[in-house]
């Protein structure tokens, strides 16, 4: 299998399914069991029942808000908003709805890692100018890519949870690219799912592969 580099200046990778294997359960009672004690110590006093239908519904309302077809909301808000309403003295809620939303990833954390194969092409193209797009949130995603060694493999890092949209979103796509400085033809995008990795960059007049085919093809 030939390890060629394509001719391309920059390539921008999806996150989840494509760098990172990872597996969370939001719906899992238990998920929230866990968050409603550990909440309980910062002063918030919610039973896990209505905790978990407090936060889909206030993920759902935020999202609608927007006015995106393609909405993102941030769950550190979300959650800021639910620690505020049952609290039971005063805190910094903004800053609790941080440790909240991550104290909620590590509760809902069934699995995290790095997929070899994919680190494997991080390094063929080293040499290029490098970024991910992920329809991620900033206030964990970005912990776990450091906690994983990979956050500063990258010249840019866009989640979706930074500009309120996520993909296949044109704008976040063209966001990346201005950062990169870079023009679409130059640039490959690497991903997992069909329409947002592939499908979407590719209408932007971008090259685009699905991870599988890029491991084959660069012999990773």
């Amino acid at each position: 299998m030939s390890r060629r580099r394509p001719g391309v200046a920059g390539v921008l990778f999806d996150c989840y399914g494509t760098l990172i294997d990872i597996l969370t359960d939001e719906h899992d009672i238990r998920t929230y069991r866990c968050l409603s004690r550990w909440l309980l110590y910062q002063g918030v006093r919610i039973a896990p029942e209505s905790l978990r239908d407090c936060y889909l519904r206030r993920v759902r309302e935020a999202a609608d808000r927007t006015g995106e077809r393609y909405p993102e909301v941030r769950v550190e808000e979300v959650f800021a908003g639910i620690c505020a309403e049952h609290g039971m003295w005063e805190a910094d809620f903004d800053r609790l709805g941080v440790e909240a939303a991550r104290a909620f990833r590590a509760a809902s954390l069934r699995r995290l890692g790095v997929i070899g194969k994919s680190r494997r092409l991080l390094d063929l193209f080293g040499a290029k100018k490098l970024g991910v797009v992920s329809n991620g949130q900033r206030v964990f995603s970005e912990r776990e890519m450091r906690a994983l060694n990979l956050y500063d493999r990258f010249e840019v890092v866009i989640f979706s949870s930074d500009l309120g949209y996520k993909k296949p979103d044109p704008r976040i796509y063209t966001a990346a690219l201005t950062r990169m400085g870079l023009r679409p033809p130059d640039v490959l995008f690497i991903g997992d799912t069909c329409e947002d990795d592939v499908l979407a960059p590719r209408r932007l007049g971008m090259q685009a592969l699905h991870v599988r085919e890029a491991w084959q093809r660069y012999g990773a």
